[in-house]
């Protein structure tokens, strides 16, 4: 059963100018037509490079900024048709993790404080008592002692503020987390702890996350399913498993031969995939396949004026490209590869 169902999500920006700012000269398509399904209980790990779109799906998702049309279903209910009262109410039951856990907590605030916020603002009954009861145990379940209650967020680490972000998150008992690129301002030696941490709260809680990240290994590590976003729209998407042996997408190939590989015989002799040109502006998107002005395999006739539909090749995987078959079966070749690495000299003898 999905928890979470997105059909058609698009988020234009308008670009005005002229007196006032009044005339609008065109839009950024920061998201244009976006489907997601979302299992309950599952991971759903969304990648792609900055300025794609990933952040402003999650908070168009999220009714934190209002999408220019489409549908977000979260347990069957449409939150785009919901009032501002009804909307209040059902955001209990879909709550954020910010990138930034020290610009996401308010310094005035204790971590007490924070964490009573919500319970009070959704009238959660119980009273003072079970509601301190209730957040000591919280503080314990992310691994924060009770003495944290009465400090406040500069008296913690980035990783301890971001534990305190998620106890936040969690304080009303959602059934969706969505983390915004939760560990990409924390040091590498916490990441790890608080991706772990991540799981081990769904496991205990039930829960659904949509985990929005640049760090492949980070998606892989978490998700279940991964979509692969570019230029405002998904272009694949598959089983984690899957994606990471067996990309399809050209884009999705250039990512994942950017990622280096720990053994150094087989970095050697990877070949990479070249882009072409830089990011498009969403202001002002390719015809055609918004990737064929960079794509390596572009075909001269369809790729630069027909937009590829997402379409299932197998069970679970769907990609957004017109000749994805020929590429996977080496009938089409890329114009423009890496030269593998040289392989170091081998040492002079010693005389």
């Amino acid at each position: 059963m999905n928890l979470l169902q997105v059909r058609d999500l698009k988020v234009h920006f308008p670009i005005r100018g002229g007196t006032l700012q009044r005339r609008q000269h065109g839009s950024v398509k920061a998201v244009d037509g976006v489907d997601l399904d979302v299992a309950a209980g599952t991971t759903f790990g969304l990648v792609g490079e900055s300025g794609c779109g990933k952040s402003t799906l999650a908070r168009a998702i999220m009714r934190l900024i209002e999408p220019t049309s489409g549908t977000v279903h979260i347990d069957g209910e449409d939150l785009l048709a919901l009032g501002e009262r009804r909307l209040r109410s059902a955001r209990r039951n879909f709550q954020m993790v910010f990138q930034d856990p020290m610009a996401s907590l308010d310094p005035r605030q204790s971590v007490e404080s924070l964490l009573t916020e919500p319970l009070r603002a959704h009238r959660i009954p119980g009273g003072a008592a079970e509601h301190a009861r209730r957040i000591r145990h919280l503080l314990e379940v992310v691994g924060l002692p009770a003495t944290a209650l009465h400090r406040y967020p500069h008296e913690f680490s980035g990783g301890q503020r971001q534990r305190i972000g998620i106890a936040r998150a969690l304080v009303l008992s959602p059934k969706l987390v969505v983390a915004d690129e939760p560990v990409s301002a924390l040091d590498v030696s916490v990441q790890a702890q608080v991706i772990n941490l991540l799981k081990e709260l769904q496991e205990r809680f039930s829960l659904t996350y949509l985990v929005i990240a640049h760090d492949l290994a980070v998606v892989r590590h978490i998700s279940d399913t991964v979509a692969v976003m570019y230029l405002g729209s998904i272009i694949e998407q598959a089983p984690s498993e899957l994606l990471y042996r067996k990309p399809t997408h050209p884009y999705t190939r250039a990512l994942m031969g950017a990622v280096p590989v720990p053994d150094p015989a087989v970095e050697a002799g990877r070949n990479r995939i070249l882009l072409r040109g830089d990011l498009p502006s969403p202001a002002n998107p390719p015809a055609g396949c918004r990737f064929h002005t960079r794509c390596p395999w572009r075909q001269p006739t369809r790729c630069a004026d027909e937009r590829p539909p997402l379409r299932t090749l197998a069970p679970g995987q769907q990609v957004a490209c017109h000749y994805a078959e020929d590429i996977e079966s080496g009938r089409i070749q890329p114009t423009v590869t890496a030269a593998p690495k040289a392989k170091p000299a081998a040492p002079h003898a010693q005389r």
